[in-house]
């Protein structure tokens, strides 16, 4: 991806903004979903950290964290109250429960983290890379401008900075040396979908499905996305696969970031 072209893109337009109701469908799509999301692999029981979006609790992760225990992982929320931005203590508490669950369990942690939680998870995986396992985010704003995005105003008037810590964004856009997968639509009405694309490589790839921002944590095509990423075991990451009715539900991916 050109990261100089994501620089300049517009937020999602009023359109898009107003599309955000979807978010209660796909709530109900969700648990409607539930038998068919129960078809995808099972865990290995390792720990999965999953982190909220701006100004979101655990209560809002609480739909994927419950489907993620059922296949099989040790789930933890970020247990920090809801998510004002990268306030003094915030990353060190981040960093202290990272280093917990991976001294407890003696394994690599897996990061999932929704908008600015996936840019918290990126940033965490490029501290303690020895630390984690694999991150994903989902409809994280991980490289372009800060003000892509419908939400800067909120992010500056409650983390009180007036703009992401420039080091936090350096650590998200860099590429991982830990398997990365972004999943972002390109009918986000809240993060301009053109930041969520990341550079692909070797270990690094991703996923467009036709989602609402807000409720991407619950969408059907995301949750088995998600428990199909965290599945693969460790040191044998390979691409999503699109074949068969996956290439009905997930769009092929496109060079245009237009």
């Amino acid at each position: 991806m050109n990261t100089t072209t994501a620089a300049h893109v517009a937020p999602p337009s009023r359109l898009l903004q107003l599309l955000e109701a979807r978010a209660l469908w796909e709530f109900g799509a969700g648990l409607a979903a539930w038998p068919w999301l129960h078809l995808a692999p099972r865990g290995d029981g390792h720990s999965v950290l999953v982190l909220p979006g701006l100004v979101a609790s655990d209560g809002s992760t609480r739909l994927l964290r419950e489907y993620l225990k059922g296949r099989g992982y040790a789930v933890r929320g970020w247990g920090l109250g809801r998510n004002y931005g990268p306030r003094p203590g915030i990353k060190d508490a981040m960093l202290a429960t990272l280093d917990k669950l991976h001294a407890d369990s003696g394994r690599r942690v897996s990061l999932v983290g929704q908008s600015l939680g996936g840019v918290y998870a990126r940033s965490l995986a490029a501290r303690r890379p020895d630390a984690v396992r694999c991150v994903i985010s989902l409809g994280s704003p991980i490289t372009g401008h800060s003000r892509a995005s419908n939400a800067w105003r909120t992010y500056e008037f409650t983390s009180g900075q007036g703009a992401p810590d420039p080091q936090q964004r350096l650590r998200a856009s860099q590429a991982l040396s830990v398997p990365a997968t972004s999943i972002y639509s390109r009918s986000d009405g809240v993060v301009a979908w053109q930041t969520s694309v990341g550079t692909e490589g070797p270990s690094a790839e991703n996923i467009e499905v036709v989602s609402s921002h807000l409720g991407m944590g619950a969408h059907p095509a995301v949750l088995f996305a998600v428990a199909d990423r965290l599945a693969q075991h460790e040191g044998e990451w390979q691409p999503f696969e699109r074949r068969g009715w996956r290439a009905a539900v997930y769009p092929r991916a496109r060079r245009s970031l237009a």
